[in-house]
């Protein structure tokens, strides 16, 4: 290689180099605005949760709350730490919570299992679903509480009841969405791997269910809070535990703080699973691309 060509070659880096800075720089510059939109988020949340809260203690204190019907976070505070620390009128703590999460875990696989299985069978088969729809429709009218009470008389007030209730409510949800992101799914992709050979079998699990699987994964997100709804309205209607019986029975005791205390047990348990349903999505669907009109709630 000669001393010119050395030469150019060192340019050309050079300029390469100078090229890329910008663009490194540039990616830098992004991610210290999304740590620190990030930060301004959970600030503002915070800020937030201490103006509420604020509020209501002052607001109760000075009277302009009735405290009997609406209890002080103080109160809420003093009697979640009883409850952790000296257990409950029906055991340990954990045992409620664990008992409650066991419900609702329970139903919201069984619910979303059956709710993608009918969802994909029938967003595939038209004649089935045009036969199956006003059934699925009428059964979707009842009032979920009526069935919670059909399934405590036939299956008793152990835990069968309440999963069953559980994944009512989850079933509708799920299947719909499997359904409609069955017939969302692009008819020229469809075409193009039938032409390529594809059977039925292949079909379904290799372009129907990936492609609805965004409309599934997204139904997930309310699912949960359906299924452990479903859990307490089981516990209501009878249990030895739960979360829902300890709601019900501070209710029966007029006790505000212990019904707003098994609130925030439940908001925390929904809060969790809504974290691992989104690590879940972002691992099953990280083929997608970024959505620059994203919506979040």
């Amino acid at each position: 290689m000669s001393v010119r060509s050395a030469a150019q070659l060192r340019a050309v880096g050079a300029i390469g180099e100078q090229a890329a800075a910008p663009g490194s720089e540039l990616v830098a510059r992004r991610r210290k605005q999304a740590r620190r939109r990030q930060l301004n988020v959970i600030a503002l949340r915070l800020l937030l949760a201490v103006a509420i809260l604020g509020g209501w203690e002052l607001g109760s204190r000075s009277g302009v709350i009735d405290k009997f019907f609406w209890s002080l976070p103080s109160d809420i505070g003093a009697t979640l730490w009883r409850w952790v620390t000296e257990g409950t009128e029906l055991g340990p703590l954990w045992d409620q919570v664990l008992t409650t999460l066991e419900e609702t875990v329970g139903g919201f696989i069984v619910g979303s299992v059956l709710g993608v299985t009918f969802g994909v069978l029938l967003g595939r088969n038209r004649l089935l679903s045009d036969v199956l729809s006003p059934y699925i429709k009428a059964a979707n009218a009842i009032p979920r509480v009526v069935v919670g009470a059909l399934f405590a008389i036939s299956l008793g007030l152990d835990i069968k009841s309440k999963i069953a209730t559980a994944a009512v409510l989850v079933f509708f949800v799920v299947f719909f969405n499997a359904f409609q992101g069955v017939r969302e799914v692009d008819r020229n992709l469809v075409a193009n791997a039938r032409i390529l050979g594809a059977d039925n079998r292949r079909l379904t699990t290799e372009i129907i269910i990936p492609s609805a699987l965004s409309w599934i994964v997204a139904s997930l997100h309310t699912s949960f809070g359906l299924a452990l709804v479903g859990a307490v309205v089981g516990e209501l209607f009878g249990a030895t535990a739960g979360v829902g019986e300890l709601i019900y029975s501070a209710k029966n005791n007029f006790d505000a703080a212990g019904v707003f205390a098994g609130m925030a047990l439940l908001a925390a348990m929904a809060l969790v699973a809504e974290a691992l349903i989104t690590a879940l999505e972002n691992r099953l669907i990280r083929w997608r691309p970024p959505v620059a009109t994203e919506t979040r709630i």
